[in-house]
């Protein structure tokens, strides 16, 4: 069965009128604010009580999974073992209600953003010189416990399936762990984004009862890490808070942001997380924005963000390395050409991808690259600020809305900014008609840094090359 034939099996099956409407029907409210689809769940999975309406929507829900299942080359009865989790259930429920609002497409929508990363602070002890918050004290605006736990609330019922605290430093704010319980009681996936100076061996416990995943940020090695963070001896307490980690058994990442500052270092850094033992290093890109705007100038080259995305895919292939990933949505297409030139080398079914994703989409099941998507802000994806306010990416600074005065899920179905977001037919520059234009869509916050246009190519890719050497002509 060729590409082409699967998306037109995909579409026959989840994409016709008659499916669509059962699929609204499943997703309305039956009882104690609980869908008629997430009841359907549970009884297909546990067996659990459910009125006659519901076990009809069980059996069509049932058989509309084992058949995607078998179209996409996956193991049915390995899909319906992994909805015994309430985050994986909470996830085809946001991605079947997507398909009910906007159809299948390429690439996908979906009912609520997949993760909301939540600026939960701007207090922070550091002073890193890129950082997008600008980040150093408390905002006077910032959400009470009571209204973050409502938001909670108003995120589950919208159907968000992962919450990434952010900030500022999260474990600043002396409410963290009363907010990450509270999100992880109400089945969100729960990740935290640290500099990891404050992670003592009594931190790290108490995080690994109300976080799934850490992300700690580290820049270089010793001096570098410092100076890039603005504190003297930073490196070391970084350290130390990821080793402490790892001992209690937290999924671990090590996020570096790379410049020109410390490019010549990925390679240690990379080794050090494999020293370490963390499941996972993703390179974050450089987006001149917030305090990152002063230092435009250290933004890598299109040609150095190529030939250290193929580094990553090539330790990806190696063993005893932690996972390697970047935001850079281009390093899809990096395996995509790299999978072209090996059939037995692994196709990321997005740059960001988990370990789970490490063996090759083979086939038919290379549909979930368009899918899936690439680039996912404000499409799988989305912001909210310290007090608030909602936007496209945390790098992108357009206030959509606020979440004291608009309900959340009212603002991701009705913005119009993010409709145009997601209409990848208006990309400008290569990105327009690029063919790997649905697997990337190129770094969206990029191009708006740049050119303050949601559509503008991104300058990083090499295939839009003559647009960087015009920002750096215009520098001079």
């Amino acid at each position: 069965m060729t590409e082409a034939l699967t998306i037109v099996e995909i579409r026959k099956w989840l994409d016709n009128p008659i499916v669509k409407k059962f699929l609204e029907g499943a997703i309305k409210e039956e009882k104690d604010k609980k869908r008629i689809i997430e009841s359907a769940l549970e009884h297909i999975v546990f067996g659990t009580e459910c009125s006659l309406s519901c076990k009809f929507y069980a059996w069509f829900i049932n058989f509309l999974l084992k058949k995607s299942a078998k179209t996409l080359g996956s193991d049915p009865e390995l899909v319906l073992e992994g909805l015994k989790e309430p985050v994986m259930r909470r996830g085809i429920v946001n991605v079947l209600e997507g398909i009910a609002k906007f159809g299948v497409q390429t690439p996908q929508t979906t009912a609520a953003p997949f993760l909301v990363v939540w600026q939960f602070t701007n207090a922070c002890n550091l002073r890193c010189k890129h950082c997008y918050a600008s980040a150093g004290k408390k905002d006077e605006d910032e959400l009470t416990t009571e209204e973050a736990k409502k938001l909670i609330d108003e995120m589950a019922l919208a159907g968000v399936v992962a919450i990434a605290f952010s900030g500022g430093e999260p474990l600043v704010r002396e409410d963290f762990y009363e907010i990450a319980k509270y999100a992880k009681e109400r089945d969100f996936y729960v990740s935290v984004a640290s500099n990891g100076t404050l992670i003592t061996p009594k931190v790290a416990k108490k995080l690994k009862e109300c976080v799934d995943y850490i992300e700690i940020s580290l820049d270089g090695i010793e001096k570098t890490h410092d100076q890039f963070r603005g504190i003297p001896g930073v490196f070391k307490r970084t350290v130390r808070g990821i080793k402490n980690c790892v001992k209690v058994g937290l999924d671990v990442c090590i996020a570096p942001t790379v410049t020109k500052y410390n490019l010549k270092e990925i390679p240690k850094i990379l080794e050090l997380a494999k020293k370490l033992k963390v499941n996972r290093f993703i390179a974050f890109n450089f987006i001149p924005t917030g305090r990152g705007k002063n230092i435009v100038n250290l933004d890598i080259t299109p040609e150095e963000r190529e030939e250290m995305l193929k580094f990553f895919y090539s330790k990806l292939l190696e063993k005893d390395y932690p996972d390697v990933f970047s935001t850079a949505p281009q390093y899809s297409r990096i395996a995509i050409m790299a999978a072209r030139k090996d059939p037995n080398a692994p196709v990321l079914p997005t740059h960001f991808a988990g370990k789970t994703h490490r063996e090759a989409l083979k086939g038919e099941t290379a549909v979930l690259l368009d899918f899936i998507g690439g680039c996912g802000c404000g499409r799988v994806y989305c912001c909210i600020q310290t007090n608030g306010d909602i936007w496209p990416c945390v790098f992108m600074p357009i206030r959509l809305g606020n979440v004291r005065k608009n309900k959340f899920k009212d603002v991701w179905l009705g913005n119009l900014i993010l409709k145009e977001l997601r209409d990848r037919n208006k990309l400008k520059g290569h990105c327009k008609i690029c063919e790997f234009r649905n697997v990337c869509g190129g770094c969206r916050s990029r191009a708006y840094a740049y050119f303050k246009d949601i559509h503008a190519p991104d300058p990083g890719c090499i295939y839009n090359k003559k647009y960087w050497d015009e920002i750096q002509a215009g520098m001079k």
